[in-house]
């Protein structure tokens, strides 16, 4: 908790830039924006990957996630909903995560709940994402088959099939 509360508006302005500069991240594949809108003290509490303190924790898990199979494939994380409340100075949001075209026009991915909580001068002190794991490997799963049908399933794809969905 930061101790401060902010107005709707100032959570709205702040939450409209995070989304922003996650997708300027997401476009670019340069994860490096996204982390540094947070506190040098971020708590990072992620269900599958632990819990991180500190941007120097969030950095190279960020860049180790997306950088391989199957956050490599996400294009985009906008959010579906938010919920802002002052009293804490927290946003709850729902994160959608869809894969990259597996060569049909079909959009597979899942979705996560993300606490956001706000520190002010653009910068966010904690983010809790909650969600079951299993739902993204499933997606995962369902993407590579589908490529895999599609002719379209490449290598690191394949390797990720094999090593974590029960084969092609």
């Amino acid at each position: 908790m930061t101790g401060h509360t902010f107005s709707r508006d100032e959570l709205a302005a702040a939450f409209a830039e995070f989304e922003k500069t996650v997708d300027r991240a997401a476009q670019t594949r340069d994860w490096d924006p996204w982390v540094d809108q947070y506190s040098d003290d971020i708590l990072y509490i992620e269900h599958a990957a632990g819990t991180m303190r500190g941007r120097e924790q969030v950095r190279p898990w960020i860049w180790r996630t997306m950088g391989s199979f199957p956050g490599s494939y996400m294009t985009s994380f906008p959010s579906l909903w938010a919920v802002y409340d002052e009293a804490t100075a927290r946003v709850i949001c729902e994160l959608d995560n869809p894969m990259r075209d597996p060569g049909d026009g079909t959009i597979i991915g899942a979705t996560n709940i993300s606490i956001l909580t706000y520190a002010g001068d653009g910068k966010w002190c904690r983010q809790e994402d909650v969600y079951n794991p299993l739902r993204f490997v499933s997606a995962a799963v369902k993407w590579c088959r589908k490529a895999a049908a599609l002719g379209t399933l490449t290598p690191e794809a394949e390797e990720w099939m094999t090593k974590y969905g029960g084969g092609k």
